[in-house]
């Protein structure tokens, strides 16, 4: 699953070199910089409404996102296909994990298309759990879905934030063929950390993938996202930052890992916002066209106000 979102208290998990047990950060009250405001007015009930009417999941609830009451306020969401059961188990992610029922839901794209016409969005995020019992990963899926709202809403710009898809070229191929305004796939965290937080994954392959989109469509904006606070060092973020640029990567979102439940990998410090603010002029001095980067920032969190800062849409 491509996600950066939880928000329930950070409580001791028992992972093995993440900061199980309790670690600094949980001795200490949640700082002032990572208390958000509920929202729960008519946009926001309106839009839970519409999700539920069409059946449809968000990353928004499935990842326990903590800027949903803000968002959905403001009436946007980030849409999750292909079911809300994930064939990988991040450490980090809140998404449910375990093996899909059956196959993906063919009238899922038509839905989503619906969504976005009754929230009259001018910007659509779509995201999706891994689906690696699928031969094509559900890149199908995906271009279906970036068809299906064009066709419905012309007007309506449509990030997708991606899996790797297990490296297949092809299934990649897939989604770019759709002509996507905006390319998204997270590498989540530094390769040093990636057993313990994307056992699923592999580094170097989310950096391939990163240049393959790039080199498809040169002029499509690709971005990608890291989660602060599992334990990386300094050193490895500049490093991991300076990889991603090297790939072409438009724009890099930072944010702070939260731990959705006991059982996933414990927070071992939170980031500090000038710390962030550093990174973003580093990363803006390396190459970045942007960097959106801050203790609350999520991958999808004001997106299209992250492209216009590229300048790229």
């Amino acid at each position: 699953m491509a996600s950066q979102f939880n928000i329930l208290p950070d409580r001791a998990a028992n992972t093995p070199n993440c900061g199980g047990g309790n670690s600094p950060a949980e001795l200490h009250p949640r700082p002032a910089w990572l208390k958000v405001r509920f929202f729960g007015g008519e946009n926001y009930q309106d839009l839970k409404r519409i999700m539920r009417s069409l059946n449809l999941h968000t990353v928004c609830e499935s990842a326990r996102c903590p800027n949903q009451g803000e968002c959905w306020d403001h009436r946007t969401a980030t849409f999750m296909i292909l079911g809300d059961i994930c064939t990988r188990a991040c450490g980090f992610c809140a998404v449910t994990s375990g093996r899909p029922a059956g196959p993906p839901d063919q009238d899922e794209p038509e839905r989503v298309a619906q969504a976005v016409e009754q929230m009259r969005l001018r910007y659509a995020v779509v995201t999706s759990v891994n689906r690696d019992d699928q031969p094509d990963g559900g890149a199908e899926i995906f271009a279906r879905t970036i068809m299906a709202i064009r066709a419905r809403v012309p007007e309506c710009k449509v990030e997708v934030l991606i899996p790797d898809f297990r490296g297949d070229s092809a299934a990649l191929a897939i989604v770019i063929a759709a002509s996507p305004d905006v390319l998204n796939h997270n590498v989540e965290t530094v390769p040093r950390l990636y057993r313990q937080v994307r056992p699923g994954a592999i580094y170097s392959r989310s950096l391939e993938l990163l240049n393959r989109a790039k080199q498809l469509s040169p002029t499509m904006p690709v971005k990608t996202g890291m989660m602060l606070g599992l334990g990386e060092a300094r050193e490895e973020v500049l490093s991991a930052m300076s990889d991603l640029v090297a790939q072409g990567t438009d724009i890099l979102t930072l944010g702070q890992y939260l731990q959705p439940t006991r059982d996933h990998l414990s927070v071992v410090r939170f980031v500090h916002p000038q710390e962030f603010a550093e990174y973003k002029q580093l990363g803006e001095e390396m190459g970045f066209r942007h960097v959106e980067s801050g203790p609350l920032v999520r991958s999808s969190y004001h997106a299209f106000e992250q492209v216009q800062a590229a300048h790229q849409i």
